[in-house]
């Protein structure tokens, strides 16, 4: 289901791809592409796409990444990870290296899930940059509630796999994205 959904999606937005490519070149420089090296399903590494929102030279977020992170546009060339098998449309945000991969217990069946374009989790912490610039000590913050949060949540979903339950994410991920293009 990944692959055929996201074959035919990549070639439907085809085009925003390059609007959006060009724009984040013109916006941020050239190129328009961010690579990351985050964990993947098993704990191996893999690539993530994303636009870039951030200006090259000032390392600041320009307001056009600002819209298109709020649009999570800047997430849609992880079409592409997910035709490469390396994630799926739903399941948990990839994170970078010393967060999944260094969970003991029960805790790592995580990883067994591939990392996802959607989650519960992603859903209650959209907002994450905003919620964490709001900390007197954000890091810390992030590895004592945030994280823990969001592997309860993701061993949660793991432990509950159902396709009535990717549906619900999938229309809620609609829901929540249309609501963004219509501005409330």
């Amino acid at each position: 289901m990944d692959y055929g959904i996201s074959f035919v999606a990549a070639v439907v937005f085809l085009p925003l791809f390059f609007v959006l490519f060009i724009l984040a070149s013109a916006d941020t420089g050239f190129p328009g592409i961010f690579t990351q090296e985050r964990v993947g399903r098993f704990g191996n590494m893999f690539t993530v796409y994303k636009f870039k929102t951030y200006h090259s030279v000032t390392h600041q977020k320009s307001s056009f990444g600002k819209w298109m992170r709020r649009t999570k546009l800047d997430e849609l060339p992880q079409l592409f990870n997910i035709l490469k098998g390396e994630m799926s449309f739903i399941g948990p945000r990839p994170d970078i290296k010393g967060y999944y991969d260094t969970l003991e217990g029960d805790d790592r069946e995580v990883l067994n899930l591939k990392p996802g374009l959607i989650s519960e989790a992603g859903f209650k912490y959209k907002n994450e940059d905003r919620i964490l610039s709001q900390q007197k000590n954000p890091l810390e913050y992030n590895d004592k509630v945030l994280f823990p949060d969001k592997v309860k949540m993701n061993l949660e979903y793991y432990r509950n796999l159902s396709l009535k339950n990717d549906l619900k994410l999938i229309l809620k991920a609609f829901g929540i994205f249309f609501n963004l293009k219509s501005g409330k």
